[in-house]
């Protein structure tokens, strides 16, 4: 009976987990290219009486046996990188990636990947993300511009007044083999890991990579129902754990009231 309190105890920690999941989603609804997450879990070991296929004293072979679980555990959190929603913002410096690929960005010397190209303009006219991290390549906009176009094959051109070209250049964008492998640093940034593999950099639209589109971010792959039907389902499991705990306590006080 002891045992049916511990397992019951391990589901209502697992469901404590998938709830803590579904709240940083549901925060996120509205982060630009926000990915969400799935809490992935195990079933424990299992303590075994009679094992399938074992002989019986009357020399009959047991078709099933006797298997007892322990619980549940949380194994990981996975990355779901499925296609956020486009917004459109008129924004020239509102890039989308369509597809496969991360947008990169230099802090210090450590190379950070993000599916979040809402840049902007620094001091020396570099393009930035939003915490001043420098897009690589490095994008820089020269003096007297007054368009900025790139299009979806990563090639962007710094105009004047009268359409004169006053710099271009390509971008370049990374994709990996594993992408869940990524690990999240938070600021809508990813880093590589041994999981992920090394990173793969090409131009938009090359070899399998994504494309870029100008004027358009890239919204949350959060879908709002689908985890308020999570939080639902969770808090039932929750529910149901913690009667399995009172149901074993209950059972426990009936033995412990046998002798009065």
């Amino acid at each position: 009976m002891i045992r049916s309190l511990y397992t019951a105890a391990t589901g209502m920690a697992a469901q404590q987990l998938d709830q803590d999941v579904v709240a940083n989603n549901l925060a996120n609804v509205n982060t630009v290219g926000f990915k969400k997450s799935r809490a992935d879990f195990l079933d424990l070991m299992y303590q075994i009486y009679a094992k399938a296929g074992a002989e019986t004293s009357q020399g009959n072979q047991l078709p099933v046996g006797i298997e007892i679980g322990m619980g549940v555990k949380p194994i990981s959190t996975q990355k779901i990188f499925s296609q956020g929603d486009y917004q459109q913002t008129g924004n020239q410096f509102d890039w989308a990636i369509e597809q496969d690929g991360f947008f990169q960005f230099d802090d210090n010397g450590t190379t950070y990947y993000s599916r979040a190209g809402n840049l902007k303009i620094n001091a020396d006219g570099a393009l930035v993300n939003s915490e001043g991290l420098k897009l690589l390549p490095n994008i820089t906009i020269p003096t007297g511009t007054v368009t900025f176009t790139i299009d979806s094959g990563g090639t962007w051109t710094a105009a004047d007044a009268g359409g004169i070209s006053l710099a271009t250049g390509r971008l370049e964008l990374a994709k990996f083999v594993n992408s869940a492998g990524l690990t999240s640093v938070g600021r809508n940034l990813y880093a590589k890991t041994v999981a992920s593999g090394e990173p793969v950099t090409g131009y938009p639209g090359v070899t399998g990579m994504g494309t870029v589109s100008q004027r358009y971010l890239e919204m949350s792959n959060v879908s709002v129902i689908d985890e308020m039907v999570k939080m639902i389902a969770g808090q039932r499991a929750y529910e149901i754990n913690s009667k399995a705990i009172q149901t074993a306590d209950n059972m426990l006080s009936i033995i412990n009231n046998l002798k009065r």
